[in-house]
């Protein structure tokens, strides 16, 4: 069982630190590069920049919930759910159809309706 995962490629579970401008100021982000991999896609998918990716996440993350703990681990979490949503069929696997054309609402509700009426893991608990 576990072969598939020790076998995979070291270099996906090395960290990188990036320097990125979040809210007018200068910061660091450190994540391993699976995700750093991850983060791109997305950023592309929009035609985005990785730095300004981070920066609009950063930007309405504060806009919503007013802040932020760990972005980092906010980071990680988007990169899950992005992959869940795309195994659920919710996010097209196709790179051309860009985040923001998606109906995150009925994207939204569709997940709550899977975790029974349960917006995220989040409210389960």
């Amino acid at each position: 069982m576990c072969k598939l995962f020790i076998e995979a490629d070291s270099r996906l579970w090395q960290t990188r630190l990036k320097s990125v401008r979040l809210n007018g100021y200068s910061t660091s982000v450190r994540l391993e590069n699976l995700y750093w991999q991850v983060l791109e896609e997305i950023a592309g998918r929009d035609g985005m920049s990785l730095p300004q990716l981070l920066a609009r996440l950063h930007e309405e993350l504060l806009f919503a919930h007013g802040g932020v703990e760990n972005f980092a681990s906010f980071l990680r979490v988007c990169c899950g759910r992005y992959l869940a949503l795309q195994l659920e069929g919710d996010v097209p696997r196709d790179l051309g159809t860009p985040i923001r054309d998606l109906d995150a609402d009925a994207i939204l509700a569709r997940e709550a309706q899977r975790n029974g009426g349960k917006r995220s893991l989040s409210t389960a608990a």
